[in-house]
């Protein structure tokens, strides 16, 4: 039976914070969505991949036929040199469907962002609350107190922080823990270290271009990523910063552009460079790119998910499918705890030490996996350069290294156990964790 008295308190209306919204809903555990933007679906960001385990669990949520229809699946990589020169070509992404039995999605952020709100009960639609700057987290014994810039107090039982890489939850999180004891061990205030630098635009997909196609430019210290999706294409445009840093830095409009012309001539597709794809720009935006993995993911009534407890750089698309499988072992175990009683600060210790402890090895795993693909995108030593240029492009390399990760994939990916759904992605690899068959409860 769900506690009735138990409420959840998620800060970032973005795709994590919005599954879970889902999954809480699904689990009749009641919840307050607060996002800090007056516009939820505000056109600012670039694009966002889905892979097989995700989009497993986006089915048992209902948003699988939404999503397919804006999202494009991933099949063909290419990569060349700054001269154009190709020397990686292969569907590898169709090896990862013939295994899995779907391969890898992309979307435009704020088109996903929507359909996941709009995929929510119209009763949970109005308990996503936008223009909700938190400004204060207060701890109780029995519940939490978060403060917003509007000057509304929202009452709850734990806050999950979901807002991002600059979480404001995960900064009232360590201010309370070292409140409580100044001379405990804790992650710095500025966590995540940086090492490169971005720019990303998105523009009207070309003629020409399939949705599914991507292309990588390598360079010493630099690179380009181009990805072809459903009506749109996204660049990223990355370069080695000269030195790592913890600082969190803002770019000017004109810092952008001047980075991206340094990019002007570096090919992105077959017949586009960087300089075709500028002037049409939908979007843009540019940003350091902070890599880590807190030590600290909870502390007391509050628990951190997604971007907030551990950054990836981009490349790999690692970084929500990551932010998804935290909300599914960590709604999991709510669920499972919920009862007549409420839950106790000891228990609710226990259920997010567990949760990071869960998660941990596969998150840290990651995050190295995709700090090595930037860096052989953009030849960042010797090795990294020899790596990507003369053992990668292999076909029989890229067959080993799927098989070896859609198998990892297949035995490790977590679904909702308390969601039923049929499963209707079958591949060579069978998925451990099957979907649950008996009824969901009730949508709070």
């Amino acid at each position: 039976m769900a506690n009735t008295d138990f409420k959840v308190i998620i800060v970032g209306g973005g795709p994590v914070g919005l599954t879970a919204a889902h999954a809480l809903s699904h689990a009749g555990i009641d919840f307050v969505v607060l996002e800090g933007r007056e516009d939820m679906f505000l056109d600012s960001g670039a694009s966002l991949v889905l892979n097989p385990a995700s989009l497993r669990v986006m089915q048992q949520l209902g948003l699988l036929p939404s999503l397919k229809a804006i999202g494009a699946e991933m099949h063909h990589i290419k990569g060349y040199d700054l001269e154009g020169n190709t020397f990686e070509d292969h569907y590898g992404f169709n090896m990862v469907k013939t295994n899995l039995g779907i391969g890898p999605f992309a979307f435009h952020r704020s088109q996903l962002i929507e359909a996941i709100y709009n995929g929510l009960s119209a009763t949970a639609k109005e308990k996503v609350l936008a223009g909700k700057r938190v400004m204060d987290i207060e701890t109780k014994s029995d519940g939490v107190r978060v403060h917003c810039s509007d000057g509304s107090v929202h009452e709850g039982s734990i806050v999950i922080g979901a807002d991002g890489v600059h979480s404001r939850t995960r900064r009232a999180m360590r201010k309370l823990a070292l409140e409580e004891d100044p001379l405990r061990e804790w992650d710095a205030e500025t966590p995540f270290l940086t090492s490169y630098k971005c720019v990303w635009c998105s523009f009207p997909r070309p003629d020409g271009s399939v949705p599914g196609d991507g292309f990588n430019t390598h360079n010493t210290d630099k690179s380009t990523m181009y990805i072809s999706g459903h009506d749109r294409s996204w660049i990223f445009l990355y370069e080695k910063l000269p030195e790592p840093t913890r600082e969190r830095r803002s770019y000017s409009e004109k810092e952008a552009e001047d980075f991206a012309a340094t990019f002007a001539d570096y090919p992105i597709t077959d017949t586009l460079k960087v300089k075709d794809a500028l002037p049409n720009r939908m979007t843009a935006g540019m940003a350091n790119l902070e890599e880590g993995v807190l030590k600290h993911w909870s502390w007391g009534r509050i628990v951190l998910a997604g971007d907030a407890c551990h950054k990836f750089t981009p490349n790999a698309g690692l970084g929500f499918n990551n932010g998804v499988q935290d909300i599914v072992v960590l709604c999991n175990r709510l669920q499972a705890a919920q009862s007549d009683a409420p839950l106790d600060a000891d228990a609710l210790t226990k259920i997010f030490k567990d949760y990071q402890t869960e998660r941990i090895a596969f998150v840290t795993g990651d995050e190295s996996r995709s700090a090595h693909i930037t860096r052989f995108h953009a030849w960042s030593d010797r090795i990294h350069y020899f790596i990507s240029r003369f053992i990668l492009p292999f076909h029989f390399v890229q067959r080993l290294l799927l098989n070896y990760l859609t198998r990892k994939v297949a035995s490790t990916a977590l679904v909702l156990d308390y969601v039923s759904a049929e499963e209707s992605f079958v591949g060579i690899f069978p998925w451990l964790h099957k979907m649950p068959k008996y009824v969901s409860r009730k949508l709070a």
